[in-house]
This record gives structure tokens, C-alpha cells and sequence, in this order.
């Protein structure tokens, strides 16, 4: 299986960690992982802002560098999301608008072999115990995307579970959106704060040393709103979190 590494935006330009977690987790059970250093962004700011058509050279750029791979993992269920969800119909508007069909055609053999990060290691690689330890008092944050687009379901909290050391404890209104949404944090920033801080007292309630979250943009939200408040809570990636091991745990 030739596996490629979407590491996305967010995580390339402020999170360069998780990519390198990926990496070693996925190394750890016998993957080879490959990062294509074509890549670039998945088009989701520019869709969600609603410029469609400049989405698509982003979305046939994402099809021409992955096409060669039998899979592409990704540590983000928003960008998973993207190409699950939305390139489909970018490929069938552009049809509809007699455009021609190769937009169409070449996002679609992209699309189902596009994986968020627990997709891959449960359904694909068939494993829960991925050898981590991880001696924290951890809480879980679904985020919208992972929740509601891709159904990860209890993949993450499976994979949580199984880890060393770790103590998981429930997260009171967990499904409840941490308010970044990407742009929507732009232009509606006052609810979009009174709605992280809703989510941050919750984390700071349950006692939980680490707030893990499988989506680096709701991590990176949350975390400032932490930080304000003087918490003592950290936001951690749930990869970093399975990368560790006992004397050893990734930057």
C-alpha cells in the first residue's frame, strides 16, 4: 500500500508536530508514509467563503498529487471533509454548468481514498491498540466536521481508550460546536468566542490535564481561549497523543 501524508494548512504553517506524529505513529505499525511536497491547500476557505470556482484548481491539484497513492491519510476531519463531501459536487456543478466532465472524473478517484486519521487506523489498518502511553487525565472534543460530515462515531474514543497510562473522562456537551468554523470565527467573532468559552469551561470542568481533539483548527481556538483564561488545561492532537510511547513523546 503506497500511503500518502495530507498534512493540511493549519497543520503545515502552525502545526508542523502533528504531521510529524502521523508520521512516526504510522511508521510504528508498518506503514511507509510519504509526504508529496506538491501539495498545497484543499480549497476549504475559498468554498466556505463562497468562491467555488476558485476552489477548483486547488481540488484538480489535490487529485494530479495524490493520484498515484492507494490511500491518503489526514490529521483533520474539517479537510477530510472537504474533499469527502464538497469536491464531489464541485465536479458535479461544473458539469451541470457545461463545463465537461474531467473535473468530475478526476476528483472522484481521489475522494474514496481520502481518510481522516482514525478512519484509517480502524478500518483500514484494522487496529484500536496502536502501542501508545500516555499518563494524563485527558477529555475528548468531537469536532463539527469529524461529528456530522465524516460519522467518526466513537473511533477516536476507541483509540483513547486503549492508550497506556491515559485517563479518559467524558466532556459535558461534547457534541456541541467549539464556535471556530474556519471564517466563521472571522465574521462573527463575538459568538464565536462566547461559544469556545462555553466549550472551554466544560473542558476545565472535568479536571482533565489535556483537551484532545482530532482537528488542530478547533484545538488552535480553544487553546487561545484557554490561554486567556489562565487555564491550566493544554490542547493536544489525539495523533501526538497515539504517537507517544513510554519515554518518548513527539514534538
Amino acid at each position: 500500500m503506497r500511503v500518502a501524508l495530507f498534512l493540511t494548512c493549519v497543520n503545515d504553517t502552525l502545526f508542523p508536530g502533528t504531521g510529524r506524529a502521523v508520521v512516526a505513529l504510522l511508521s510504528r505499525l508498518g506503514v511507509d508514509v510519504d509526504f508529496p511536497l506538491a501539495q498545497t491547500c484543499c480549497g476549504q476557505p475559498q468554498y466556505n467563503t463562497g468562491y467555488r470556482r476558485d476552489t477548483e484548481p486547488l481540488a484538480l491539484r489535490y487529485a494530479d498529487v495524490f493520484d498515484d497513492y492507494d490511500a491518503v491519510v489526514t490529521p483533520s476531519g474539517s479537510c477530510a471533509a472537504m474533499v469527502r463531501e464538497q469536491y464531489p459536487r464541485l465536479g458535479e456543478r461544473a458539469r451541470a454548468e457545461g463545463r465537461g466532465g474531467g473535473l468530475a472524473t478526476a476528483l472522484a478517484a481521489v475522494v474514496p481514498k481520502t481518510y481522516e486519521l482514525t478512519e484509517f487506523l480502524i478500518d483500514v489498518l484494522g487496529v484500536t491498540d496502536v502501542g501508545a502511553h500516555y499518563p494524563h487525565t485527558v477529555t475528548y472534543h468531537p469536532t463539527c466536521h469529524g461529528l456530522r460530515s465524516l460519522r467518526l462515531g466513537d473511533r477516536p474514543v476507541r483509540l483513547l481508550r486503549a492508550v497506556r497510562g491515559l485517563e479518559l473522562v467524558e466532556l459535558p456537551g461534547a457534541e456541541e460546536c467549539c464556535g471556530f468554523g474556519g471564517t466563521f470565527a472571522v465574521k462573527n467573532p463575538d459568538v464565536s468566542v462566547a461559544m469556545g468559552t462555553d466549550k472551554a469551561r466544560a473542558a476545565e470542568g472535568t479536571g482533565a490535564g489535556v483537551l484532545c481533539a482530532a482537528d488542530n483548527s478547533c484545538l488552535l481556538h480553544l487553546g487561545g481561549i484557554l490561554s486567556r483564561h489562565g487555564s491550566r488545561v493544554r490542547p493536544v492532537h489525539l495523533a501526538q497523543i497515539l504517537a507517544s510511547t513510554e519515554g518518548s513523546t513527539p514534538s
